[in-house]
């Protein structure tokens, strides 16, 4: 059967770090013992002021490409996931195809917030098994929310960061790939957080900026067991899926906003914490990036092996939800 597997992947940082010190002292207070205990984020990057979002993309591409020896022009499809555009219009995909030279590739865009990556997945997946003419796609996830953050509101700017990282899946037809997935949504949350000015609601205007709507607002507290039930529900319809126990399960990537989600999601699973891979500690909240960076950085620490049966699993505004597995 015609599948699509993970070949390579790739990530990318901006080189500009912020410790907890710096909002120690932009906000003269101190966040970084609650940020140490809470959420265990200790630094950050963000973009310089002339870096934006298909720069991220770009690095985090070629790094892809160069590990998985393949050339641009041998790319069919780019998909970037991206709550943070270049533009609003056109694509960030299109730009990027220019910039690599991937004069053969079709492109789009795909927003469902911090859960666009795996929600790319499941689409790159599906196109490569449904039509021969997509043979090697990118799926890239990118975040740049530094430039949407209110530098005086301490729930957001202590916590969002900038990265990108990069998949290159290809078809194949042994048993390694794409095994299984599931959306779902939560539509009646989409209020509570998220960037509200600058589209059609509410197209940018001098009252906008004064109001600050154009930049990223935590509106209502989510639930804290929101994201450890739905997660641990979504890994279990994988599992029953498959006809698999969590156990059975080689490696677990999560959405990186919170370190206690994680924990508590491995416990209901009754997985140990060295079954997954956490990368806020240096690089902050990512968003739709943060999951490939994850699987980047297990795989240069050889913590995942080709045949191991993995999960990724994200969350984000909307409420969307996403989950894939594939075996590498």
């Amino acid at each position: 059967m015609r599948n699509a597997k993970i070949v390579s992947s790739g990530m990318y940082v901006p080189e500009q770090v912020y410790s907890n010190q710096y909002f120690n002292d932009l906000l003269q207070q101190d966040v970084d013992e609650w940020l140490r205990e809470n959420v265990q984020i200790y630094e950050r990057r963000w973009c310089a002021p002339e870096q934006s979002v298909i720069d991220l993309c770009r690095e985090a591409a070629l790094t892809a490409l160069h590990n998985g020896n393949v050339k641009a022009e041998e790319l069919d499809l780019i998909i970037i996931a991206t709550d943070t555009p270049e533009y609003i219009s056109p694509s960030t995909a299109s730009k990027l195809q220019d910039q690599l030279g991937a004069k053969n590739a079709g492109t789009f865009d795909l927003n469902s917030a911090c859960a666009g990556f795996v929600t790319s997945l499941d689409i790159a997946s599906k196109y490569i098994r449904s039509d021969e003419q997509y043979n090697k796609v990118l799926v890239i996830g990118a975040y740049a929310m530094s430039k949407y953050l209110n530098k005086e509101d301490k729930k957001t700017v202590t916590l969002f960061a900038d990265g990108a990282a990069a998949f290159i899946l290809s078809a194949s037809e042994g048993e390694e790939g794409f095994l299984a997935s599931e959306l779902q949504t939560k539509g009646e949350y989409a209020d509570w957080m998220g960037i509200y000015a600058g589209a059609t609601h509410e197209p940018t205007s001098a009252e906008v900026l004064e109001k600050g709507t154009h930049q990223l607002q935590f509106v209502k507290r989510f639930p804290s067991e929101l994201n450890p039930e739905m997660w641990t529900q979504m890994a279990l319809n994988l599992c029953e899926k498959l006809n698999v126990s969590p156990n059975q399960v080689d490696h677990f990537f999560f959405t990186q906003i919170n370190i206690n989600s994680i924990v508590e999601t491995m416990n209901r699973l009754g997985v140990p914490m060295e079954k997954t891979t956490t990368v806020m500690h240096n690089y902050g909240y990512t968003g739709s990036a943060c999951i490939p960076m994850a699987f980047d950085e297990a795989v240069r620490n050889q913590k995942v092996k080709k045949g191991d049966l993995v999960f990724f699993i994200g969350s984000g505004g909307g409420l969307s939800f996403g989950s894939a597995a594939f075996r590498l």
